[in-house]
């Protein structure tokens, strides 16, 4: 007769990439814990296999929550984005199974507008260009044009998403570098929030206008995809700068490698890529555009307080019905 495998009573987790292992501990002191340390790349179907079982999962925004997986994990009740995004949560079919969606918003809020604004000002002054055109050798004299770019300091800053990442991005120009902060959203901000940076609201098209830097901030949805394509970027200065630290997919790439090769805009700025961590070769191919690999937020004192916003959502949740950053807080009413 075979023995009754041992149950525990603590909930189980699935830890989908590898996180800090302090983390790690933290979360494997309330429960039974699956952790991917060795950070494999798991397949959708992995994904669901592994969460067999499991009430609860801490993912990073790479790994698709949708109806497919949830019908394969009927006793999974919540799942912790270790990002501010959450655009691989398929929130309706979450919400319709009752599975708990959060994320991790303000913690990364200033780490990721320093980013934004080095990207910014990477592109406007060249430094990437000038750092490959020195370990290539090629400086050998002092030219009046050599390498010549764009101001930063009191130039126009256009913004389009002013959520907090958008509001610390205008702050630290129109406070740290006299810059003319214009900004379009979704909605337009109370009026005391735009005097406290100086921002005017205009159209989408104003602002791709005037602007002399533009730095999108926008959530990636079916509405934002290709905020900025081949129309957009035509009417934009050709002195101009794009700077993207939103989503891939918020940019039409292929467009932009177009509008970067034929001078149609100066220069843009990249951390975020369509098919990420693919890159189009387009855009590999382009002198005048500074690319990183989706590190806005990596810092150590900011990824350390992103994870442990994710495990305190499955803390609160799986052990008392709360949580500090729900996404569908509908589903909170049916925790039990």
């Amino acid at each position: 007769m075979t023995a009754a495998a041992p149950t525990s009573a603590k909930p189980r987790i699935l830890i989908s990439r590898a996180i800090f292992p302090q983390v790690v501990d933290r979360l494997a002191s309330h429960f039974d814990v699956e952790s991917n340390q060795a950070d494999d790349l798991w397949s959708p179907q992995d994904i669901a296999r592994r969460l067999q079982g499991k009430q609860g999962a801490l993912t990073t925004g790479s790994e698709r929550v949708d109806a497919a997986l949830l019908a394969q994990c009927p006793g999974l009740k919540i799942c912790a984005n270790m990002a501010v995004g959450y655009n691989n949560f398929d929130l309706p079919a979450m919400t319709a199974a009752g599975v708990l969606a959060t994320n991790a918003p303000g913690v990364l809020t200033e780490t990721t507008a320093d980013m934004g604004f080095a990207l910014m000002m990477a592109a406007a002054r060249r430094i990437t260009e000038g750092e490959h055109y020195l370990r290539a050798g090629q400086w050998d004299r002092w030219a009046y044009d050599m390498l010549i770019g764009q101001d930063v300091h009191g130039a126009t800053l256009g913004i389009i998403g002013m959520g907090r990442i958008g509001q610390a991005i205008a702050r630290r120009g129109a406070l740290g570098f006299g810059m003319k902060v214009l900004y379009h959203n979704r909605s337009r901000l109370p009026e005391a929030d735009e005097a406290a940076v100086g921002a005017q609201y205009v159209s989408k098209q104003e602002l791709l206008q005037r602007a002399d830097h533009v730095v999108l901030v926008v959530p990636y949805s079916a509405e934002s995809h290709h905020t900025v394509g081949a129309a957009e970027l035509a009417l934009m200065k050709r002195t101009a700068t794009l700077t993207n630290i939103a989503r891939g997919g918020i940019v039409d790439d292929h467009a932009l490698a177009h509008a970067l090769q034929t001078g149609q805009i100066a220069a843009a700025a990249l951390d975020v890529f369509e098919g990420e961590p693919k890159v189009i070769p387009e855009l590999l191919a382009c002198t005048n555009v500074v690319l990183t690999p989706h590190i806005a937020s990596a810092t150590v004192p900011t990824r350390l307080a992103m994870a442990n916003l994710a495990a305190d959502n499955l803390i609160d949740f799986l052990l008392h019905g709360k949580a500090l950053t729900p996404l569908n807080p509908e589903v909170l009413g049916q925790a039990g």
